[in-house]
């Protein structure tokens, strides 16, 4: 493999993994069969003890993580994907 910068063929590959944090949602079918009664019976209801869960419960969220190859060249610094 050859640097496309500088042409030099001193480069090494390595594996990066790139991790993102995401806020987990309800999908579109949840919110049509059963999210828009359950609000209004959780909030007419269960006022008081969903106030209380919403302060203290902690944020749903889910870890994605990505993995990709990237090429490193040692001359000049240059990196770019595989």
């Amino acid at each position: 493999m050859t640097c496309p910068k500088c042409h030099s063929t001193n480069v090494t590959a390595q594996i990066v993994t790139e991790s993102e944090l995401k806020n987990a949602h309800h999908n579109v079918f949840w919110w049509l069969f059963i999210g828009w009664w359950w609000m209004i019976i959780k909030w007419v209801f269960l006022t008081i003890p969903a106030l209380i869960i919403k302060i203290f419960s902690p944020k749903r969220q889910k870890l994605k993580q990505t993995q990709t190859t990237m090429w490193v060249c040692h001359q000049c610094g240059h990196n770019w994907r595989a």
